[in-house]
């Protein structure tokens, strides 16, 4: 077999990488179609090459250099949305996130590669961002401020209302209308800062604020930071961690991807924390698979384990450190969409749930399916807007028979991806879309 996949692979490095990543693991597929009614993209788009039975198929066709690598896995892979909704319930546990993010990174090799062979310079947009804006939070922090100015000037409305983001993208355009009121910088935690435990200090914790919250959704942030003194938590943040790069990651950037990682690994080990805490799902599933990024590396392999060990969603430990100090009612009807990568990959989920059960006159509704995909994907929404709101849509429905005032999530592209929802659904006005921090802060009296 190995003789005659290497007569197959001859001359096709590209095929050789993909087999080297991730042949064993698709190899691990039994093709029993468990995951086919958990895939967003399968049932919306009723492809068998949109799903994840379909995809490993083609990876593992592809690997054995009898497909081209990028162009024949492009259209199926790009489309996935990475929910991984499909690991829980396969049955001989194939890791789908290890096998998608592989054909990722090869095919990213691979368009390089092309378009050093065509003569093109540069990269396409979305690396160009990655490379040279998410890794540097002063820079992210300067476009959040920017946002900032641009809502507090009223400059927002009127290039709204003359449809100027539309013209340019119109995924770009509808999104800028559902971006939550960015707080005056003068309100900014600041990276490097201990804030101390109000009352009796139970433990020392180190917060991870991400590279998108911290730029637009600081006050979540800062309201986190508030409910974790409030349990009795030191919160230290660490001066020079950066993105995590898990966007890095989708788009078959690994390299930079490892390089973010051990950034973030150095930074919160110096802290002496015992939890390493985030509050956005996206960002917590990167971390708590760092050790996936060192396979070939035992040392940081070691240290990454030990990092992954310490991670913890901020609902973890508002559970385990708590009661919250609520201080009033919130009488509301509430319903909580996962967040897919805190539900699926970090197996979060009852934590969200109890914590807003607990809060004083909440009626909380549990929506059916939950835990289903809502579309965002990281930038998935904004690369493939109408599959994105297909998926969406679906997920509406069910929203919509919860009757809830109140839609929960814990990821912020989740929280712009519901807004968006609601207003396709046509739901009344006064129905709001909450971070789950701020619902409990609300119910905290903390402003």
């Amino acid at each position: 077999m190995e003789k005659l996949l290497s007569n197959i692979q001859e001359d096709n490095k590209y095929a050789t990488k993909l087999y080297d990543l991730s042949y064993e693991a698709a190899n691990m597929c039994i093709q029993c179609g468990y995951c086919l009614p958990v895939c967003p993209t399968f049932q919306t788009m009723g492809k068998e090459s949109h799903s994840p039975r379909g995809r490993i198929n083609l990876v593992k066709v592809a690997a054995e250099g009898k497909i081209d690598v990028r162009t024949d896995l492009a259209t199926s892979i790009d489309l996935c949305l990475g929910c991984r909704a499909c690991e829980v319930v396969c049955p001989v546990n194939v890791p789908y996130g290890k096998i998608y993010e592989s054909a990722k990174e090869v095919m990213a090799i691979q368009q390089l590669d092309e378009r050093i062979a065509s003569g093109k310079k540069g990269y396409p947009i979305q690396n160009v961002v990655l490379r040279h804006l998410f890794p540097h939070k002063k820079r992210l922090r300067l476009v959040g401020n920017a946002i900032w100015l641009y809502q507090k000037t009223q400059i927002n409305k009127l290039v709204q209302k003359m449809e100027v983001m539309n013209k340019l993208s119109e995924p770009m355009g509808q999104f800028e209308k559902k971006l939550p009121k960015i707080e005056s910088p003068l309100k900014r935690y600041k990276f490097g800062k201990i804030y101390p435990a109000k009352g009796t200090k139970k433990m020392k914790v180190a917060f991870f604020p991400g590279c998108i919250m911290d730029a637009v959704m600081s006050r979540t942030n800062r309201l986190t930071i508030e409910l974790l003194q409030y349990v009795g938590c030191e919160v230290v943040i660490p001066k020079q961690q950066n993105c995590c790069g898990a966007l890095h990651a989708h788009q078959g950037m690994m390299n930079e991807a490892r390089e973010l990682a051990r950034a973030n690994i150095e930074s919160f080990e110096a802290t002496g924390a015992v939890y390493f805490i985030n509050n956005a799902g996206g960002c917590g599933a990167m971390l708590r698979e760092y050790n996936e990024l060192y396979k070939d590396d035992a040392e940081m392999l070691k240290r990454a384990s030990t990092f992954v060990m310490r991670s913890r969603d901020i609902s973890e430990v508002l559970v385990e450190l708590g009661p919250l100090p609520f201080k009033k009612e919130v009488n509301k009807m509430v319903t909580y969409q996962d967040s897919c990568h805190l539900r699926n990959v970090q197996g979060v989920r009852s934590e969200p749930r109890e914590l807003l059960r607990s809060i004083p006159g909440i009626n909380f509704v549990e929506m059916q399916g939950g835990g289903d995909c809502c579309g965002s994907g990281g930038i998935y929404n904004l690369l493939h807007f109408d599959e994105s709101m297909e998926i969406l849509d679906h997920k509406m429905k069910n929203v919509t028979e919860t009757k809830a005032k109140v839609i929960v999530t814990s990821n912020p592209g989740c929280l712009l991806q519901m807004k968006m929802g609601v207003e396709r659904s046509h739901l009344a006005k006064d129905t709001d879309v909450l971070h789950l921090v701020e619902i409990l802060a609300e119910a905290c009296a903390i402003q």
